[in-house]
């Protein structure tokens, strides 16, 4: 494997350089191509959570601690986004569709600034901000989205996980921008 090659492949995984040996095993969990993430004893599936939210111009609109990462798209510019796009991008899950067994785990990490959900749905709708459902074009709330419980907001950093007990397509939102979504396609496990 070449170096570059290596070096890209490594900081995708967040492996260290003796991932790059032909021997070598991984020092900890990574998350590869696909969301896979290698545990002993399984493979847990993961979707990330992204964002870009500005600190100073979210905090300035929204309040103090509402935006925790560095730099990013101004509060101006993600509005602007969702107006003429019913969609900002940076704020996205990854994947946004994933496939898995019965019985995995299914992992969500905030990779963000700011806090979301990761809300299974019957079907895709708005969420819990009027203002947000409105210019993403989804006027009609998602029920499930109705129902939060503290424990289903993500703040930065964190993260939520469930075993999947049954084969079908699952359906998921962040309940705070409602275009956020992922499809979970389970395989019964055979």
């Amino acid at each position: 494997m070449s170096i570059r090659l290596c070096s890209a492949f490594a900081a995708l995984i967040l492996a260290l350089a003796p991932a790059c040996s032909r021997d070598a095993q991984p020092l900890s969990p990574s998350v590869g191509p696909g969301g896979l993430l290698a545990v002993a004893g399984g493979i847990e599936r993961v979707v990330s959570i992204f964002d870009a939210c500005d600190p100073t111009t979210f905090n300035a609109v929204l309040g103090a601690g509402a935006c925790t990462r560095n730099g990013g798209v101004s509060f101006q510019a993600f509005i602007d986004m969702l107006t003429t796009h019913q969609t900002a991008g940076p704020w996205h899950f990854a994947p946004n569709v994933l496939t898995m067994k019965e019985g995995q785990k299914l992992v969500a990490v905030n990779n963000g600034g700011e806090t979301h959900t990761f809300t299974e749905v019957e079907e895709y709708g708005g969420g819990i901000v009027p203002s947000l459902n409105q210019l993403s074009g989804n006027p009609q709330v998602a029920p499930e989205c109705t129902q939060l419980k503290p424990g289903d907001f993500l703040p930065p950093g964190a993260r939520s996980s469930e075993v999947t007990d049954e084969s079908g397509v699952e359906k998921y939102q962040c309940c705070i921008h409602p275009w956020m979504r992922a499809e979970v396609r389970i395989a019964a496990e055979k």
